[in-house]
């Protein structure tokens, strides 16, 4: 019983958490926008209209409801958000959420993959280079990860598709697909558009958590509990496995879980450069005509995903390291 309620504490107190920061986060996001230079009305009239007429801006404002009181946008927004509605696009007069939806998949389907094979490259390779510590493989793959993660993923992207697509030709210049199949040769095309992508996101992704994994391993392989376990004659496969990487798991998990939102991120640029029609271009003509529902909806829903990795992080941590799990049961852990 005392563990029940211990479990339900736990989760209590997560949920509160995660509320508020949800409500914060939603804050922001309003703010932020209107903090921006320009007006969204300008913008989608052009700068004549400020002297051709000054009617059509105020009936516009009035449309979109930006000519109320801040305080009522705000109120109206946070419902909107409730219900993950948020009106029309100015710019494009479409519903907010199905430009997010149709945009978002395409998102997913770059940077999912990219996250989870940049994340099982680095943990594999951070394995190798930890317990290793110190040998020509180990440099070598510190020395390639610290190039990588300080190179700029737009300057990798460029010359990546400079060299493969513009003069080898191998793979396409860009966009999702040719358009010219159906069925699973259009997954093959879809495939082969978008293989230079996923693999710059997963080569940047796994540079960092390599450089983390690493580090980690080379420092609990000092720990008394590893020089106990030596002690007792266990095998070095079953040191390293038992008991080196299962200490290394939690971080692991929270590293990508928090990564994700970088990753994210990170697929504008790589979207840009490849002319990805994913989140990360329409946040960017989104803030380049000051598109207020469509930075509000985008940021919002980016903002499910990642709060939701947390949570799945959170969730894992009782199966990757027990203590954690004990402490959430004691109502400890907070």
């Amino acid at each position: 019983m005392s563990q029940a309620k211990g479990q339900a504490r736990f989760f209590a107190d997560k949920a509160l958490r995660y509320g508020i920061t949800i409500v914060i986060i939603l804050t922001i996001n309003f703010a932020i926008p209107r903090a921006m230079l320009g007006d969204p009305m300008i913008n989608l009239l052009g700068d004549e209209a400020v002297r051709i007429d000054r009617q059509m801006l105020d009936e516009l404002r009035a449309q979109y409801g930006l000519d109320r009181p801040i305080q009522e946008q705000y109120i109206e927004y946070m419902l909107g958000a409730g219900r993950l509605d948020f009106g029309y696009s100015i710019h494009k007069n479409l519903k907010v959420t199905d430009l997010i939806s149709d945009r978002l998949f395409w998102t997913l389907v770059l940077v999912f993959p990219s996250v989870v094979i940049g994340g099982l490259l680095a943990l594999v390779l951070g394995a190798i280079a930890g317990f290793r510590y110190g040998s020509k493989i180990d440099r070598l793959l510190t020395g390639t990860s610290i190039f990588m993660y300080t190179c700029p993923s737009f300057l990798f992207a460029m010359v990546v598709v400079t060299i493969f697509s513009f003069h080898l030709g191998w793979f396409p210049l860009g966009s999702i697909s040719s358009g010219k199949t159906q069925g699973f040769a259009y997954l093959l095309d879809v495939g082969w558009h978008l293989f230079l992508p996923i693999t710059i996101l997963a080569v940047f992704e796994a540079a960092y958590i390599f450089l983390v994994i690493r580090n980690s391993i080379t420092q609990i392989i000092d720990e008394y509990f590893i020089f106990v376990a030596k002690a007792k004659g266990l095998p070095a496969r079953t040191i390293e496995l038992r008991h080196v990487m299962r200490n290394v798991l939690p971080q692991f998990i929270s590293i990508m879980a928090l990564n994700f939102g970088f990753m994210v991120s990170g697929a504008l640029i790589i979207e840009i450069v490849f002319s990805l029609n994913g989140m990360g271009t329409l946040i960017y003509d989104a803030v380049m005509s000051r598109d207020y529902p469509v930075l509000q909806g985008a940021f919002v829903f980016l903002t499910i995903f990642v709060l939701a990795a947390n949570f799945l992080a959170d969730v894992l941590y009782g199966l990757a390291d027990p203590r954690i799990s004990d402490a959430s049961r004691g109502g400890s852990l907070v």
